[in-house]
């Protein structure tokens, strides 16, 4: 067995009602007047003022941004960071999905440290411990609550930009199904097709983490157990996002892959799906879920001894090992794709071939290439764009 390093730094608090415990949470950071970042859905719908009132309540003070979109721009970070300073505040509640958890995270480095956050870009720049943050998940997909990263984009470069940094994970993390089938379904709506996307999305984390050269015996106990619950919820929630027990599932599930894809990283799927975003502004959720049984295909000879079990979390029938073959695993990513409203193709979410070539050397200049299962090279990523429009 390889050498291996895993570690949870945070303090995760999961369960219906786990939202009234908030106050609580900034108590134990020191926490006076928080700062929410979310966005205007929530905003709109209330979602931003419960927060607000249970911390009023407990006498803690409270500022917003609820500007945040989905893709986040390095102008956001600046228009919060901002807003951050001038409020006074001391600590910041992130409450969303992906997005405002990425600017939550990019505001907790340059509002401490200064700059723009593109001066921390890559692994390991960020000097010391960020803002005290909170994170509140109101979909399940991003695992952004329990990650290590924050993604944001240039539009100067038509490039998302990675921050990696376990500086980054938030001091808390507080995961309350109710909220997810609280709100209207427009609050999932920031990857485009709702909550499926969003859902794919962790299942995404969860297979790439699992496959990942980078995978160690600790991340894949959390990636099996991502597939295990999202596999078996994944259909129902999508169906009836009042189903208390689905959406309980897919927010651990998504919690489990994001811990695991913090440690083992991702692959070929995020190093591709970024560009696709930048370029065509397609949701990350609905340009990774596209862009998933193509990539299934193609690490298949590399990964498939993990195969057969990720089947068997994912399809709705079970295959023994001697029943189980070759594109198998394909031919269920994309049914389940059909099942939960993909695209089947990049071109149907509107994207062409006109970037393909600055789209390549952006995918390549992701980190995730290199723990990819199959060895990858520039001609592979070009490849796969074109099978894939």
């Amino acid at each position: 067995m390889k050498r291996f390093t895993f570690s949870v730094p945070q303090n995760i608090l999961f369960g219906e009602g786990v939202l009234k415990e908030l106050p609580g949470a900034a108590g134990k950071l020191g926490g006076k007047h928080g700062f929410i970042i979310s966005g205007p859905t929530l905003n709109r719908l209330g979602v931003v003022g419960q927060c607000e009132e249970i911390l009023t309540q407990a006498g803690i003070a409270v500022s917003t941004f609820c500007d945040t979109e989905g893709n986040p721009s390095v102008e956001t970070v600046e228009r919060a960071a901002e807003a951050f300073l001038t409020s006074g505040a001391d600590f910041i509640v992130a409450l969303g999905g992906g997005s405002p958890m990425d600017v939550a995270k990019a505001v907790g480095v340059v509002a401490k440290y200064g700059g723009s956050i593109t001066e921390y870009e890559g692994a390991d720049k960020v000097p010391g411990e960020i803002i005290p943050l909170i994170a509140i998940p109101t979909t399940a997909g991003t695992g952004s609550e329990v990650t290590a990263f924050s993604v944001i984009t240039d539009h100067k470069r038509n490039y998302k930009l990675t921050v990696f940094s376990y500086k980054l994970i938030p001091a808390y993390a507080l995961l309350d199904p109710l909220l997810l089938i609280s709100a209207p379904a427009s609050v999932a709506a920031a990857c485009g097709t709702g909550q499926a996307s969003f859902g794919l999305l962790a299942l995404i984390h969860a297979e790439e983490s699992y496959v990942s050269l980078d995978a160690s015996p600790f991340s894949e106990a959390m990636s099996e157990k991502a597939m295990e619950l999202i596999g078996r919820s994944i259909r129902t929630y999508v169906a009836d996002r009042s189903n208390l027990e689905a959406a309980s599932d897919m927010l651990a599930g998504s919690l489990f892959a994001g811990i695991a894809f913090s440690w083992a990283r991702l692959g070929n799927i995020h190093a591709m799906s970024h560009p696709v975003s930048a370029f065509f502004n397609v949701p990350h959720g609905v340009a990774n879920g596209i862009l998933f049984p193509y990539i299934v295909k193609y690490n298949e000879e590399a990964a498939f001894g993990k195969y057969q079990k990720i089947y068997n979390y994912i399809s709705t029938e079970k295959k023994c090992e001697s029943e189980f073959s070759k594109g198998m695993l394909e031919q269920a990513v994309r049914e389940l794709n059909t099942q939960v409203g993909i695209p089947a193709k990049l071109s149907d979410a509107g994207v062409t071939d006109e970037y393909f070539a600055q789209m390549t050397e952006d995918a390549m200049k992701s980190g995730n290439i290199a723990i990819n299962p199959q060895k990858t090279v520039r001609e592979d990523i070009l490849a796969l764009y074109k099978e894939a429009l």
